[in-house]
């Protein structure tokens, strides 16, 4: 049997359970069976009871990472930014992928982020990127091993606190605002405020770090204006004779840009997209596929109307597919009409107004259609026929980061091609 590969039963939020494995395909969010019989009939009732899944590439996110380090040099550090689901990837399946491909570290933008991961078995450092302000917070991100990052000079006599509670110092990453005007120390006190932290032993300085505004605009001067400014903190604590931590400046498209600093926090590259036309990777690829199974096809003569509003209406007696999926699965109702999917070798076009859980296709031209089969939405076919999860922001007047993180939770994310991947 020619298996697609399989998603979990239990769907929406993800949880800090372990992985499945059965082949070549890891499921998240699923026990691991007591026997390969048990994971079998686990694996046929999956596919009976399967809608839509999103699909993560293991080799490609390994081979990206590879040609990522290559490019970037031996010396330079990579840490996967894996906030917001792995940027809709699947943030459970996608770390540990990174982790073993040679990442050393790990973004997240929120607490509970960092948590889940940490609960999966990780032991990868994990930096938070958002602001943490309270004492539950704090607490919470020590007691998971997290480290967090200092956003204003007002949190430290609180870090303070939590350190002696906790019995070890709080690892500290110290968020530099050189332009971004979103989270950091104003960067004419940082150098200052590190040599502070360097002074208090229930603080451990890890790095000073900030981050990139314009880097994925070409010759832009506020990216050369940040690059100073952090450069400028840098010889501040140089000639205090303070220690240097870690330092890192780059986002995806800094890096790819122009390398500042031994580390760099690399999101949308490691998931096979470029940050912006002008910075393309040669063998970088998206990890990511959409796939969605057809429920029903019904013929309908001329003149039939389609879908809510009726804003298509049949011309000739045609054959009409219902996909099993929807914008509340992440699919924009902007695209209804546009979008077009890969089935049995080939394009189809959808018509009507995308519904909340299913969206509608005319396959009067494809007799060899039949309820059950797979249609491809995002991947390596739709890539090719110019309809890449780029061309879906292109047409929506968006950036691709939106679309991939409106991907909804209820899509259960499945690792394909994980061969050789070694979880322990």
């Amino acid at each position: 049997m020619n298996r697609e590969p399989v998603a979990p039963a239990a769907q929406g939020t993800l949880r800090a359970a372990a992985l499945g494995v059965q082949g070549n395909t890891w499921r998240e969010g699923s026990q691991k069976a007591n026997s390969l019989a048990e994971l079998d009939w686990a694996i046929d009732l999956e596919l009976l009871t399967s809608r839509a899944w999103v699909e993560i590439d293991a080799a490609q996110l390994r081979e990206n990472l590879r040609l990522l380090q290559r490019r970037l040099g031996s010396n330079v550090e990579i840490w996967a930014v894996v906030k917001a689901n792995a940027y809709g990837h699947g943030a459970q399946l996608v770390a540990p992928v990174a982790v073993a491909a040679g990442a050393k570290g790990l973004c997240v933008a929120t607490l509970a982020e960092g948590i889940e991961l940490r609960q999966t078995g990780l032991q990868a450092p994990i930096l938070v990127l958002g602001a943490l302000n309270t004492w539950a917070e704090l607490q919470q991100a020590m007691a998971a091993r997290l480290e967090v990052s200092l956003t204003c000079a007002e949190q430290i006599p609180l870090m303070r606190q939590v350190a002696r509670w906790a019995g070890r110092p709080v690892p500290v990453h110290v968020n530099v605002d050189t332009g971004m005007t979103r989270l950091g120390i104003p960067w004419k006190e940082a150098a200052a405020v590190w040599g502070q932290i360097c002074r208090i032993p229930e603080l451990e300085g890890c790095s000073l770090f900030s981050h990139l505004a314009t880097a994925d605009e070409p010759h832009s001067p506020v990216m050369e204006q940040q690059h100073a400014r952090f450069a400028q903190v840098v010889e501040q604590i140089r000639q205090a004779g303070d220690p240097l931590p870690a330092l890192h400046l780059d986002n995806s498209a800094g890096a790819l840009t122009h390398l500042h600093y031994s580390r760099v926090r690399l999101g949308l590259v490691l998931y096979g997209l470029s940050p912006a036309p002008h910075l393309p990777v040669p063998g970088l690829q998206p990890i990511l596929r959409l796939k969605a199974r057809l429920s029903h096809i019904q013929t309908v003569p001329a003149q039939t109307g389609v879908s809510y509003g009726h804003r298509y209406i049949t011309s000739r007696p045609s054959r009409i597919a219902t996909l099993a999926i929807g914008y509340a699965d992440g699919i924009p109702r902007r695209l209804s009409g546009w979008l077009r999917g890969w089935v049995r070798g080939g394009l189809i076009q959808q018509v009507g107004t995308i519904t909340m859980d299913q969206c509608m296709w005319d396959v009067t031209e494809r007799p060899d259609i039949q309820v059950g089969d797979v249609v491809e939405l995002l991947g390596p076919n739709l890539a090719n026929a110019g309809l890449s999860v780029q061309d879906w922001a292109d047409q929506l007047g968006t950036i691709s980061y939106e679309l991939l993180c409106g991907l909804s939770a209820r899509l259960p994310r499945v690792l394909v091609n994980s061969l050789g991947f070694d979880d322990a």
